[in-house]
């Protein structure tokens, strides 16, 4: 991914939490040298130095049988999105489009049973702890889990590389930059009011 200095973002814990918020994402891999893809939730995980990322797909998707053929998987996350009109600056300029984006590459292989029940039991806690009537793996039958486990694959990807992306206006001067915040909150569009709180909340740390 091509990254202008002013937006490059290199600290893993900042790219970890954004990953965290944002974790549907899109795993890149080939297959007879063309490009297929899947949209999936998805988990970053840290232990010690090293980082992996974990999730699961149908047994029926092909993607996985290419993890043994694929060098590398790529796996794409990105955030709120905006379009930045240039009438909001202050001096004449061209259009542009504010994004957070986050490119991760690494090497995948299959989880074995224990690994995915495991795996799938974190996905459940934390999309369900907060609810009124939360679904956890230990509420569920086993007859239900030994049935759905036999229709996905687990898989996990060793990071080697991470590539980090937030466009939000660093290079504008103060002005333009609070102008930008304040014309994209009166956008009709939800990326755009997203957008603004983005560059708000890192404008004040």
């Amino acid at each position: 991914m091509f990254i202008p200095k002013f937006f490059n973002i290199t600290d893993v814990d900042e790219i970890r939490e954004f990953v965290q918020q944002n974790s549907f994402g899109t795993i890149v891999t080939t297959k007879h040298g063309k490009p297929i893809a899947t949209h999936l939730p998805l988990m970053f995980h840290k232990n010690g130095d090293q980082h992996f990322i974990t999730g699961h797909m149908a047994y029926g998707n092909p993607q996985w049988r290419t993890f043994d053929t694929s060098d590398d998987v790529l796996v794409l996350f990105q955030g709120p999105h905006a379009y930045i009109s240039s009438s909001w600056y202050e001096h004449e300029n061209v259009p542009t489009w504010n994004y957070q984006a986050v490119h991760v590459y690494g090497t995948a292989s299959i989880l074995d049973e224990k690994e995915l029940k495991q795996d799938l039991t974190s996905l459940l806690q934390k999309y369900e702890k907060h609810r009124e009537n939360p679904i956890l793996w230990e509420k569920l039958s086993p007859q239900l889990l030994e049935k759905e486990l036999k229709g996905i694959v687990g898989f996990k990807i060793d990071v080697k590389e991470i590539q980090a992306a937030y466009k939000l206006s660093q290079n504008r001067n103060e002005k333009d930059y609070l102008n930008i915040v304040e014309e994209l909150h009166k956008e009709q569009d939800i990326n755009s009011q997203q957008m603004a709180k983005v560059m708000e909340e890192r404008k004040s740390n």
